[in-house]
């Protein structure tokens, strides 16, 4: 089957004739190219859009990493203030010691043998890592002399100080002896390890002798409880404290307050339980009271 298409202008006329295979062949052929013209089309614009996305996903990366640079600056800068508080305190252990041992007359004993920069692990390329572990280095270097150093103290005994004389209160009376007694809960006789002063509530709890703080805080019996290290193996216990005055680790000296008089812990009233505890075992106080 043919089709004639015929066309009439006004000199000429043109006609064709066209079979209806050819006619049907060539609309199939024109969709499909329109078909494909227009899904390449949206291909573009999809990528366009797939390209879109990910530059905003980028955006919000970079923006992250910008809030962790700052966070991370803000974390070194803590670092760095506390590693410089550190070698203050460092410096002023230093000095401290550096006095002590010139009273013993032992300063050659410490001076460096070596510089702590120079047993460093050297360049990591990391200099807040190597500041710290130059700060390690120094504060291993200081509990080395220092435990040198208080072996040399009581060895040359020194300081009168650590000797152990007096009250520990300023004003009161000795109300419980060392030794075997009636407990005062149970009414049973029971060994009473150190001596009893009674005092006013909120008066001053004072040292007998010159230390360092090893306990300052809540202990089982005691209530609140100061026990202070006069080195050569002598330590002394204040029991029963309203309030405490010095923490761990201070230097006291004699007749510093170190708390107050109170009623805590197995307490029946406002006194201070007083002991002292000669190589591990407590000992009668009476004779240190002088």
């Amino acid at each position: 089957m043919k089709l004639t298409l015929t066309f009439h202008g006004k000199k000429t006329r043109y006609r064709r004739h066209v079979s209806v295979r050819n006619l049907v062949s060539g609309s199939v052929l024109v969709s499909i190219l329109f078909l494909v013209s227009s899904r390449s089309t949206e291909s573009v614009m999809e990528d366009y859009a797939r390209v879109q996305v990910a530059e905003a996903l980028l955006r919000q990366d970079n923006n992250r990493l910008t809030e962790l640079s700052d966070e991370i600056k803000v974390s070194l800068n803590a670092y760095s203030q506390q590693i410089a508080q550190l070698n203050k305190e460092l410096t002023a252990m230093q000095q401290t010691q550096r006095a002590l041992a010139e009273r013993l007359n032992v300063e050659a004993l410490f001076e460096p043998s070596k510089k702590v920069s120079d047993r460093a692990i050297g360049n990591t390329g990391d200099p807040l890592f190597e500041r710290i572990e130059t700060a390690r280095l120094t504060i291993e270097d200081k509990q080395k002399q220092l435990a040198l150093l208080e072996k040399l103290v009581a060895g040359h005994h020194i300081d009168t100080q650590v000797a152990l004389s007096g009250r520990p209160i300023q004003k009161g009376w000795l109300s419980s002896y060392y030794g075997m007694r009636n407990d005062p809960f149970t009414g049973k006789p029971a060994m009473h390890k150190g001596l009893d002063f009674a005092a006013k509530a909120g008066s001053a709890v004072v040292a007998t002798g010159a230390g360092l703080v090893t306990w300052s805080g809540e202990r089982f019996g005691y209530g609140n409880l100061v026990e202070i290290n006069h080195g050569n193996g002598i330590v002394t216990r204040y029991g029963h404290n309203s309030d405490i005055t010095v923490k761990v680790g201070d230097v006291v000296t004699k007749g510093q307050t170190i708390a107050t008089v109170g009623s805590t812990g197995r307490s029946t009233g406002a006194h201070v339980h007083y002991e002292v505890i000669k190589n591990g075992q407590q000992v009668d106080p009476l004779a240190y009271l002088r």
